[in-house]
């Protein structure tokens, strides 16, 4: 497998996921999560790394891209949803072990929050576990705060966080309201 050091020969591409991305959706999303799979409920677990049939639901109920490397080599994947009131969420972000660290990550996270930003959002929202340390930690350099929300995942806590997202990408400044 490509290692991120050979990203310069051969780029990584973020494009709108298909239903051939399918399976290798389902693989990213299952070595990503796999060291953390002994902090889930099983449950959980199941939810968060998705099946053949629910990774299809997905697909038609939220916009996910896919980080690609070489020939349609899924390395990373990340969904979003415009939800009411100007407010987008993101949920199932994931980059395979060997491209963590490698600038996928924040591509990804980019790639979605320009995409809510144009369905109007002015604020996005994540959920995530408390196993998750090195994702929150990702998550607050990129704009992210905790928003005290705390809910529960298949009897697992959910924390939420939040970021404005209603820049004036022009202006590089955020909007009156």
């Amino acid at each position: 497998m490509p290692s991120p050091s050979t990203q310069t020969e051969k780029p990584v591409s973020i494009r709108t996921a298909t239903d051939d991305d399918c399976r290798g959706i389902l693989e990213c999303l299952t070595l990503a999560f796999a060291p953390y799979q002994p902090s889930y409920t099983g449950e959980a677990f199941l939810d968060t790394v998705l099946t053949p049939e629910t990774v299809h639901k997905r697909l038609a109920d939220m916009s996910v891209f896919v980080a690609i490397h070489g020939a349609n080599h899924v390395v990373g994947t990340i969904g979003c949803k415009a939800l009411a009131e100007g407010e987008g969420h993101i949920r199932g972000m994931a980059v395979i072990p060997e491209w963590q660290g490698s600038g996928v990550s924040k591509r990804l996270l980019a790639k979605a929050e320009a995409e809510l930003r144009k369905a109007g959002c002015r604020i996005v929202t994540l959920d995530t576990t408390e196993p998750l340390k090195r994702a929150v930690k990702f998550y607050k350099k990129n704009g992210f705060r905790p928003t005290g929300k705390v809910g529960f995942f298949f009897e697992m806590p959910l924390f939420e966080y939040s970021k404005r997202i209603d820049m004036n990408l022009d202006k590089g400044t955020f909007t009156k309201e």
